[in-house]
């Protein structure tokens, strides 16, 4: 019989494998970010385009110029449908830069709009997208300053795609290297909320449910964060992939283990009941304003109480302890007293969600 120990030392054998690309096409698991995801980045850009500040594989880059730490990212949107309950590919394409700027410690100050559209979009539309993304920027404090447009044959793409680049002024030092095993990891509000939201409005399943979007710009309530606690580990957005894939990437590049008290794990009932119909685990669903955070454990009860002290963070919980073994998994303690291993999965079950 297979040992416990011995089916997780497989798994972590096979996570230390050189990641390649074994497909001869590209395919939507290679943009869902989970296991193919990772391949392509891994064994195609990151071999191609190898340097320090890419080789981290942050949610931005954080580079020196003359004496200043600056903070640079960038992102392309490509959600349907562009318009859903509690948002729209405008504000989800602000918000998601504003939140990878701020989980690398930055105040952001800048983006870039870049759009791709299709002949035969509706300008009402394109109007509305570009009144949201306005809306958002100012809501964020940040200015959108440059951008480029391009307009490409009916039927070469959904409408509308975006892409946007952020820049912003490192004031805290925030990375996966400073995670620590005893270190708590909390995540600031309930999750799952988008990639359920956005599957929903599709209308392709007889599926009612009052749900929005969580998509919101997070600056703000990490500031009050680092106010609270300067001592934090490392923060990360919980976009593609989920908080699963969030923790995976954190254990196997920290080479720690992260322990997930399941019963902890804040999620709505609506979302965790639509989960269930979808046959889906919430904790690889994608959200657009929720982040994780990795505090020394001292200092996990000054954190909670600043997040929840915060409007977006009132829900904010403990939800799981970093631990030495076994490195480079994700164990969650289930409410029947097992442990399962949180993989990371090929690709996403929800694809073009942001």
């Amino acid at each position: 019989m297979i040992t416990e120990e011995q089916v997780l030392e497989r798994i972590r054998r096979a996570r230390e494998r050189r990641p390649r690309i074994r497909d001869e096409r590209i395919t939507l698991a290679h943009g869902a970010g989970g296991k193919a995801s990772q391949s392509l980045i891994e064994s195609m850009f990151v071999e191609a385009f190898r340097n320090p500040a890419l080789e981290l594989l942050g949610d931005g880059a954080v580079l020196g110029v003359d004496g200043a730490r600056l903070a640079f990212t960038t992102d392309s949107y490509v959600v349907s449908p562009l318009f859903f309950p509690g948002g729209d590919i405008g504000d989800l394409a602000v918000n998601g830069t504003v939140n990878d700027l701020a989980v690398t410690g930055a105040r952001p100050l800048y983006l870039s709009a870049g759009f791709i559209l299709e002949e035969g979009f509706p300008t009402a539309d394109l109007h509305r997208i570009v009144t949201s993304m306005a809306e958002a920027a100012k809501a964020a404090g940040v200015e959108i300053v440059t951008g480029d447009t391009k307009v490409v044959g009916r039927g070469k793409a959904d409408g509308c795609y975006i892409n946007t680049a952020g820049v912003g002024v490192v004031e805290h030092t925030l990375s996966v290297a400073r995670v620590r095993p005893g270190d708590t990891v909390m995540v600031s509000g309930p999750i799952a909320e988008h990639g359920v939201t956005v599957m929903l409005a599709r209308g392709e399943l007889d599926i009612e449910a009052d749900l929005t979007s969580d998509t919101a710009p997070l600056h703000d309530l990490i500031a009050t964060l680092l106010n609270a606690v300067p001592q934090t580990r490392m923060l990360r957005d919980a976009t593609r992939g989920g908080v699963a894939t969030v923790l995976n990437e954190m254990a196997r590049t920290s080479n720690t283990a992260i322990v997930v008290d399941e019963s902890a794990v804040p999620i709505r009932p609506q979302v965790n009941g639509a989960c269930e119909l979808l046959g889906m685990d919430p904790l690889y669903v994608a959200c657009e304003g929720r982040f994780i955070a990795v505090v020394p454990a001292e200092d996990a009860d000054t954190a909670l109480a600043a997040l929840q002290t915060h409007p977006k963070g009132q829900n904010a919980a403990v939800i799981a302890t970093v631990q030495a073994d076994p490195p480079g998994l994700v164990l969650a303690r289930t409410a029947f007293g097992g442990t399962r291993v949180i993989d990371t999965l090929v690709g996403d079950p929800l694809p073009r969600i942001c």
